[in-house]
């Protein structure tokens, strides 16, 4: 699945999407062909991250008392329940040995390590919360649990994120590199995939996306 082979189906059956999912995939697709013509991984990385966005996101009433991630899981959830071909199933655990496993062994990409940096944790507890967080996304992989180790993944993937949109990073910067990489790899397989569900299997998504187009 890439770009131009997700915009003609687009195109065949935008008229019987309802509108709050057709321009969802209309916006998710235009960043994604952005991130199919760029050759660097941190334009890519972003770009892909904002077809993502465009994807799921919605807007919340109340931002202050509701979790981003929950609003991720419940897309996640919606997905899979209505992904009768098993595509992220397939992605998940097909990418689990390569790109996903490494990221999740990458400290670069878990929060609290940035919070043991920034003096907010000791030592000791970053240590304890990233090895609890292994331990988690094994038993997630015993089980199959596709809609824990997808959370997972996003959760390093959303570190990566603010790295590169708060500037905590240097544009093509090569201590980040492996983090980048395996990112794009992730991101270049699941947000297709994301795209296709939402267009041929109309997931039932509650609320209005980000900024509706008015007239």
């Amino acid at each position: 699945m890439d770009f131009n082979s997700l915009k003609d189906r687009h195109r065949e059956i935008r008229d019987t999407l309802p509108e709050n999912i057709s321009l969802r995939v209309h916006r998710a697709l235009s960043w994604l062909d952005c991130a199919e013509q760029n050759d660097n991984d941190d334009a890519k990385f972003i770009f892909l991250w904002i077809s993502f966005n465009s994807a799921y996101a919605h807007e919340i009433e109340d931002r202050r008392h509701f979790k981003e991630r929950k609003v991720l899981v419940n897309f996640l959830k919606l997905l899979l329940e209505v992904d009768s071909d098993k595509t992220l199933y397939g992605i998940a655990w097909d990418e689990f040995p390569k790109s996903i496993r490494l990221l999740l062994s990458n400290k670069y990409v878990f929060q609290f390590y940035w919070d043991y940096q920034n003096q907010k944790i000791t030592e000791d507890e970053w240590e304890y919360l990233f090895e609890s967080a292994k331990i988690s996304a094994q038993n997630a992989l015993g089980s199959m649990d596709t809609v824990k180790i997808l959370a997972i993944v996003f959760d390093r993937l959303y570190t990566l994120r603010n790295q590169l949109i708060h500037g905590g990073a240097t544009w093509n910067g090569s201590v980040n590199r492996e983090q980048i990489r395996d990112g794009v790899n992730i991101l270049s397989r699941l947000v297709p995939a994301i795209i296709f569900i939402m267009m041929n299997n109309k997931p039932r998504i509650i609320g209005q996306p980000c900024y509706p187009v008015k007239t």
